[in-house]
């Protein structure tokens, strides 16, 4: 899996406008996460994608809207996992590296879940 972040224009429209990138390349995201950053008026995007092609393609495109300030993909040492999983006593929340996350949810095998990747 592959993370693309990018800085953005905070307004209404930027998301559809990126995810019509997407769609016109029939390119799946497996995440999303949004939202403010450290940048005035500025928002931040963190995707992923299933090959380093697709996310090559979609960078290559995203780089061209005039809404994103910028794009890279993250290396996995600067990602992080999310993850909110069921158990008998409620909703559970995990943070950990990618690996980490996943490992954790395979033990458990949770009737619910839902894992994100995340990076800066």
């Amino acid at each position: 899996m592959e993370v693309i972040s990018m800085i953005v224009k905070d307004e209404f429209g930027v998301m559809q406008r990126i995810m019509g990138e997407f769609t016109r390349k029939r390119i799946n995201v497996e995440t999303i996460v949004v939202g403010k950053c450290e940048v005035p008026g500025m928002a931040r995007i963190v995707l992923s994608v299933l090959s380093r092609e697709m996310a090559e393609i979609a960078m290559e495109r995203l780089g061209r809207l005039q809404d994103v300030d910028s794009v890279e993909m993250v290396d996995e040492p600067r990602q992080s996992a999310y993850a909110l999983i069921s158990t008998s006593k409620g909703w559970c929340g995990l943070i950990g590296s990618r690996d980490e996350v996943a490992e954790i949810i395979e033990k458990t095998d949770p009737e619910h879940y839902i894992k994100t990747v995340n990076a800066l």
